[in-house]
């Protein structure tokens, strides 16, 4: 009897790696995940049998990954954290049909913590996550939550902001925020998080709206209470000093 190991690699760089992903990584005989992900870790365990599929090919990999979880220990690799964006829920409810499956979580750390690390700390006070992907979330919800969030005076984090079919879905976020945040509002974007290219940069919100972004971008975008300190990116806790 095996089990199935959802592990969050982080950006993919080794140094980004929890110890307990590297010990389920290297526990683990068959490595499930999208190709790129998979290509990341693949040097460090050369030895390892390898399950891949590419974009849309998700509900293959975990069904796979659960079959085969009745035999051997199976390790199902995700970008950053497995529960956000990532393949948790789609495997609890695939796993229905695998009664009895072992299955762990094991957290990575994701794009929002990351690509904060690098801009400063924009997420120090309340924050929101939302992805401009409409793959699998209608565009109308997405314009309402981006409405909410802005309402709110949350500091936003933006995964998938623009893709090749994409590339004005972070305009037209920045033009929806822009009906009720200031066009100086900070911003930032962290681009190839731990990987070759890695960049940062920080601007304002009418600027962000014509910036370039891609699926390797992470996009932040500052509350009211945001500031640009030092050449970072700080919404501060509030502590009175």
């Amino acid at each position: 009897m095996g089990k199935l190991t959802l592990v969050g690699i982080g950006p993919g760089d080794g140094s980004y790696l929890t110890g307990a992903a590297r010990q389920a990584l290297s526990e683990a005989e068959l490595l499930c995940g999208y190709t790129l992900y998979v290509d990341l870790v693949r040097h460090m365990y050369p030895d390892k049998e390898i399950f891949a599929t590419g974009m849309t090919g998700e509900i293959e990999r975990c069904r796979y990954a659960l079959e085969a979880a009745a035999r051997k220990n199976v390790a199902l690799l995700c970008s950053g954290d497995p529960g956000i964006y990532g393949m948790a829920g789609l495997v609890f409810e695939l796993a229905k049909d695998f009664p009895g499956t072992d299955i762990t979580i094991v957290p990575g750390v994701t794009a929002a913590l990351s690509g904060a690390a690098l801009l400063g700390a924009p997420l120090g006070h309340d924050f929101c996550v939302i992805s401009l992907s409409d793959r699998l979330t209608p565009w109308a919800v997405i314009e309402k939550r981006l409405r909410a969030a802005a309402a709110g005076d949350f500091a936003i984090c933006l995964y998938n902001p623009a893709s090749r079919h994409r590339k004005d879905y972070l305009s037209r976020a920045c033009a929806i925020l822009l009906e009720s945040l200031s066009p100086d509002t900070i911003c930032g974007i962290a681009k190839n998080i731990a990987r070759e290219g890695e960049s940062i940069r920080i601007l304002s919100l009418e600027q962000l709206k014509d910036a370039p972004a891609d699926m390797f971008s992470t996009v932040f975008i500052g509350s009211t209470k945001t500031e640009e300190i030092g050449g970072r990116m700080v919404t501060p806790r509030g502590y009175p000093i």
